[in-house]
């Protein structure tokens, strides 16, 4: 099973792709998708649905997870993000995707054990799981792939009770 992880943003979306067979992960891509701040918001959004096409077509996931976004005090930035999302979000029910989407605290306690977690944890836990050389850069990528383990244990153990969307195509 092809499991794509995605930490949504504006400036910088974080992938992960992984493989998910007979309980073993195996890395296959992690990076980030870039805009650029001088583009208005409209073409950063058309730029993102275009670049998470462009990894659906080349890796045919089986599903999709996104981390929830989490903001406490900075709406401004808390919309464009939702944005992003939903451009993300699009391009997967386009394609008929199975998507689950994970809070920071669900993907710390599935990486790692422990909701708590620090970020530097986290990176470390999915760099020691993945069998990597170090851990991915920018943090955008490690999350991602953060997210891709949580929600490759979480769809093989039936969603353990998240929501799960599915478009028409499935």
């Amino acid at each position: 099973m092809i499991v794509l992880g995605i930490d949504p943003g504006t400036a910088t979306t974080g992938f992960g792709v992984l493989e998910y067979e007979n309980g073993t992960l195996r890395p296959i891509d992690v990076g980030v998708l870039l805009t650029q701040p001088t583009e208005t918001m409209p073409d950063r959004f058309l730029s993102i649905y275009n670049d998470i096409n462009t990894l659906l077509d080349q890796y045919k996931p089986d599903t999709v997870g996104t981390e929830k976004l989490f903001f406490h005090s900075n709406v401004t930035n808390a919309i464009s993000v939702g944005g992003a999302v939903g451009v993300i979000l699009l391009a997967f029910a386009q394609r008929g995707l199975s998507w689950a989407e994970y809070t920071p605290m669900q993907v710390k306690i599935a990486v790692t054990g422990y909701g708590g977690a620090e970020k530097r944890q986290v990176q470390e836990q999915v760099t020691s799981l993945l069998k990597l050389q170090e851990i991915p850069r920018p943090d955008d990528a490690a999350d991602a792939l953060a997210v891709a383990i949580c929600h490759a244990h979480s769809y093989k153990l039936g969603q353990l009770g998240m929501r799960t969307r599915r478009g028409p195509n499935r």
